[in-house]
């Protein structure tokens, strides 16, 4: 049973997100919440009128539909008018685009089309005119993600929504849900989305549903506790079961007389002692093969495709027990970089030598292509059929398996009935049951639940060997990577010395830097025109050396706000240095618009 007699209520505004093991029947509840199952027992009740948004794990499409016709797949009425005046666009038809542009006003519509389109574009979809049948399944889970937001539904239900998102896309989609009014239920690997975005947790543990009011942080808090009391009763239920077990022993005739009823709370008591509060964690600690003094040496590697550079002129030499993760848009070679490390693909130019001793572990984002029709233990044999541990013990896979939550019914079942995490945790041990001692993980997080994760983590944290990442999820990759390799595109990569949160807020600064400088150089050219106009004095000497004493003061406080806010955000100020230093900043930016204006009126009086 996957869960039993549970209870919960969502209200207005309310960001809850599940958590629970996979194949615990999120994703069942989830449809029988939208309607797509139904449920053995109990009710669920909406209010009248709600409408429901649901982004499915795997989300159903037509493949002979356009990306712009399932996009815009929906029954409300102000989606088909935007739908229809999308066609219009480029139908090359005026009286259908005048009938067209005459309902989207009609309807108001004209905002709600800047928010599709905005939508579309974070989500980077476009080539509307494609087939959705020749899509990838990352593209098709983000078009059902824009058409789940676009139609501004009461309840949006989302089934692991960044899956398939790259960072960029994962940060405005948390910015999104934060500042929309959506209700919102969801589940999620992501641990920084889900900290940022939800104000309450649902936790399916043993067929039993606990919630908590707060956010991702304050649940591991409140769970901890939970598990602490709960262990607690349990161990004062055991002791007090013994007293009990000695007395039914001593007294068997008490059973038909007055004491009934502790012979009834004696079995209460039992079945309350044999609970376990203890979690159910996958264990690894496979053995890993000797790692030479050569691991991999790049010289100059290129990569293009159709003329477009992937790769260009890269080199790097890796390093014992050295953790990279990799970020960048989706098709800036990500992918193809990996590929072509483990020979699946050539270079255009340059080397690769790899280390005699290198054992590859590559976990492919595309990698769940097993027999859908064997069963779990059949997969797991076809690999190998017995498993070293760290310590040297040589298991059979069938132990093995227990080590990764497959109990002995499960493995026996067909594959096709495994949920979508389960099958991610099966191939995570076929990779690892080989042994490798250079792990490579293309969006291992992917459909793996925070439980597994955390001991995925774990373990990449003990790993003996060389680990490279590909992952959107921030927190995986602040926990783990020793640097970045930032692929920027048009072939450019570059190594950057810190995590992801380290590279996150370089960028911004240099954003923020970027934009001080354009402001900067906008003002001196303002400036130097003037100067030039001012040949003509036509001011006065008073005047003339307002002028000039303004632009002295104009440069100083330029000067003095750029090395305040240099100072804020060095991140070495303790809270009330900061708010004083904020105070300053403010002063001197309505400082600066004030002599600013009175230093460009005086420069009109001299045209």
């Amino acid at each position: 049973m996957m869960f039993e007699d549970i209870s919960f209520q969502l209200a207005k505004g309310q960001k809850i997100a599940l958590i629970a093991p996979n194949g615990t029947g999120k994703t069942s509840l989830f449809n029988i919440i939208a309607g797509k199952d139904s449920a053995d027992s109990g009710t669920i009740d909406f209010n009248k009128d709600i409408t429901i948004g649901f982004l499915e794990q795997d989300p159903f499409y037509d493949e002979n539909k356009t990306v712009i016709e399932q996009v815009f797949s929906s029954s409300a009425k102000i989606v088909h008018v935007i739908a229809e005046y999308e066609k219009a666009l480029t139908s090359h038809d005026k009286s259908q685009l005048q009938h067209a542009t005459e309902q989207m006003e009609l309807n108001n519509a004209w905002d709600f089309e800047t928010q599709i389109k905005q939508i579309l574009g974070k989500l980077k979809i476009s080539d509307f005119d494609k087939k959705m049948g020749i899509l990838s399944g990352g593209q098709r889970k983000r078009i059902a993600l824009a058409n789940a937001l676009i139609n501004k539904p009461d309840l949006l239900i989302l089934d692991e929504p960044t899956n398939h998102l790259d960072i960029e896309m994962t940060e405005w989609l948390e910015e999104y849900l934060s500042n929309s009014s959506f209700t919102l239920l969801m589940v999620t690997h992501d641990r920084y989305f889900l900290d940022r975005i939800c104000n309450g947790i649902i936790e399916l543990d043993n067929t039993k549903l606990f919630q908590y009011k707060g956010n991702f942080s304050y649940y591991l808090e409140k769970r901890n506790e939970r598990l602490d009391i709960a262990s607690a009763d349990v161990e004062k239920a055991r002791n007090l079961m013994r007293k009990e077990l000695d007395w039914i022993r001593r007294m068997p005739k008490a059973r038909g007389t007055k004491a009934k009823y502790r012979v009834n709370a004696f079995d209460e008591l039992k079945q309350k002692a044999s609970e376990s509060v203890s979690e159910k964690k996958v264990k690894i600690n496979v053995q890993l093969k000797r790692l030479g003094s050569k691991i991999i040496e790049i010289e100059k590697l290129s990569k293009s495709f159709n003329n477009v550079p992937i790769i260009k002129d890269f080199s790097y030499k890796f390093s014992k027990f050295e953790k990279v993760g990799i970020v960048g848009a989706n098709g800036t070679g990500k992918t193809t970089f990996l590929n072509i490390i483990t020979n699946q693909i050539k270079p255009d130019s340059g080397t690769i030598e790899t280390g005699e001793t290198i054992s590859f572990g590559y976990y492919r984002q595309d990698g769940l292509q097993f027999d859908e029709n064997m069963r779990v233990i059949d997969v797991a044999n076809s690999i190998a059929e017995v498993v070293t541990l760290s310590n040297g013990t040589i298991m059979g896979v069938s132990q093995f398996m227990n080590y990764f939550l497959f109990s002995p019914s499960v493995q026996y079942n067909y594959v096709y009935k495994l949920s979508g995490g389960e099958k991610r945790r099966l191939y995570l041990m076929t990779v690892l049951m080989r042994n490798p001692n250079f792990l490579i993980l293309d969006e291992p997080t992917n459909d793996l639940d925070i439980l597994t994760l955390n001991v995925l983590e774990e373990y990449i944290q003990n790993f003996k060997g060389c680990v490279i990442i590909v992952s959107h999820d921030r927190y995986f990759m602040d926990k783990l990577a020793d640097h970045i390799f930032v692929f920027e595109g048009n072939g450019i990569i570059k190594d950057f010395p810190g995590n992801y949160t380290d590279y996150h807020n370089y960028t911004l600064q240099k954003e923020k830097e970027k934009k001080s400088l354009g402001k900067k150089d906008n003002l001196k050219s303002i400036k130097t025109e003037k100067v030039k106009k001012s040949s003509l004095n036509k001011l006065s000497h008073k005047e003339r050396k307002e002028f000039e004493q303004l632009s002295k003061e104009i440069e100083e406080l330029e000067t003095e706000k750029t090395t305040l806010e240099q100072q804020m955000n060095s991140g070495n100020l303790d809270h009330l240095k900061l708010m004083a230093l904020s105070e300053r900043v403010g002063g001197l930016i309505k400082l600066l618009d004030h002599k600013s204006e009175r230093w460009m009126e005086l420069s009109e009086m001299n045209n």
